[in-house]
């Protein structure tokens, strides 16, 4: 194969998956439910006083007929346990589980949302993390009007906060593109992955697959493994909207930015094989569409051809970035994406490459 015809099917492949999640968020739509069965929200928090003295109020301030609020304090060095103490005592709806110890072999995050999940007393679970913000008293709601049979699993969208400067247009610009790819071939049958920022499954499907079993040992994915294990075209449903929404605190220097996305990208080690294949195949022609097609137009033959499908490619991005994040309820400002596009395909080579190959991963720097 000439050089001139793998520049072609590089291009090609990301024509084709673009099209396709462009596809997939104008022809989305999914039965809801009238139904408002009980739901059992779980965050779990280490060292998150902080965090819970504002994020604790705004979910007990959720409009729904029926639902309680779980903490898990997993060995708080803070005073996260005074704060939910006198908080338990002052409302009914708001619940404890303290974590004063872990075994050796399990990861900490993954036996701290065990134990909230087997505490619940509701069936649908509802997640989320200290450091994120309901969009609205709706977003309990929101969800469970996908709780339809035999839906078992609901993934919803957590974007970043938007804040002045670079780094959080890129990290935004990343957690966009990583939303539209997930929710786009969940809504096509394809479910990968979910965000454990807002999350949503039965209590049932958790202990009757015994929970993170598979994967206990492992840093990160108590939310994208267990979705990619369990998550089917007939089982799962997606939730999207302005109401659905929770937000979450972004990075704010490069380097944390750098080892959450390290740390996320290693979890990817585990997925499918099938789904391995289709997103690798995506990020390696991304990187190689910047990396190696773009100089040969400059130098190669068939410049013209090269032009048009790179200039179509770039029209494709910018309307995805602008029709994904309005489908799933906020906006993005598509006039950075071609300098966030061709950042993107260096990051994801630093990240990618070395994700690959780091066997131990640290959840913190």
């Amino acid at each position: 194969m000439t050089f001139p015809i793998i520049c072609l099917v590089i291009l090609g492949i990301q024509l084709i998956y673009l099209v396709t999640l462009l596809f997939a968020f104008r022809t989305a739509n999914n039965s809801t439910s009238k139904d408002q069965p009980p739901v059992s929200i779980i965050v779990c928090a280490h060292d998150e006083e902080e965090n819970l003295l504002e994020l604790v109020p705004l979910l007990l301030a959720q409009n729904y007929p029926e639902f309680e609020v779980i903490i898990v304090e997993d060995r708080c060095n803070d005073n996260t346990f005074d704060y939910l103490l006198q908080a338990t005592k002052e409302n009914g709806h708001l619940k404890m589980v303290r974590v004063t110890h872990k075994p050796e072999h399990i990861n900490g995050k993954k036996f701290a949302l065990t134990l909230g999940i087997k505490a619940a007393r509701y069936d649908w679970v509802l997640l989320t993390d200290a450091d994120c913000r309901p969009a609205t008293s709706q977003w309990i709601a929101s969800m469970a009007e996908r709780f339809v049979q035999p839906k078992k699993i609901v993934l919803g969208f957590s974007p970043y906060y938007k804040l002045p400067g670079l780094l959080n247009a890129f990290i935004r610009f990343e957690s966009f593109f990583t939303g539209i790819q997930f929710i786009g071939l969940a809504l096509l049958g394809k479910p990968y992955m979910g965000l454990g920022r807002n999350l949503a499954y039965r209590k049932e499907l958790f202990l009757e697959n015994k929970g993170f079993n598979s994967h206990l040992g492992i840093t990160g994915g108590d939310d994208d493994l267990f979705v990619n294990e369990h998550a089917t075209q007939e089982n799962t449903a997606v939730s999207l909207g302005s109401v659905a929404l929770v937000f979450s605190k972004p990075k704010v220097r490069l380097r944390d930015f750098f080892h959450q996305k390290f740390r996320h990208l290693s979890v990817g080690r585990n997925y499918k094989f099938s789904d391995k294949i289709i997103l690798g195949l995506f990020s390696l022609s991304w990187m190689l569409t910047w990396l190696l097609v773009l100089p040969a137009i400059f130098f190669l033959p068939w410049t013209n051809i090269f032009l048009v499908f790179f200039f179509v490619r770039l029209v494709l991005m910018v309307v995805l970035l602008h029709v994904g994040p309005r489908k799933m309820g906020t906006s993005f400002e598509t006039w950075k994406t071609p300098l966030l596009d061709f950042m993107y395909a260096f990051y994801y080579l630093v990240t990618g490459v070395k994700a690959l190959f780091v066997k131990k991963v640290k959840w913190k720097i």
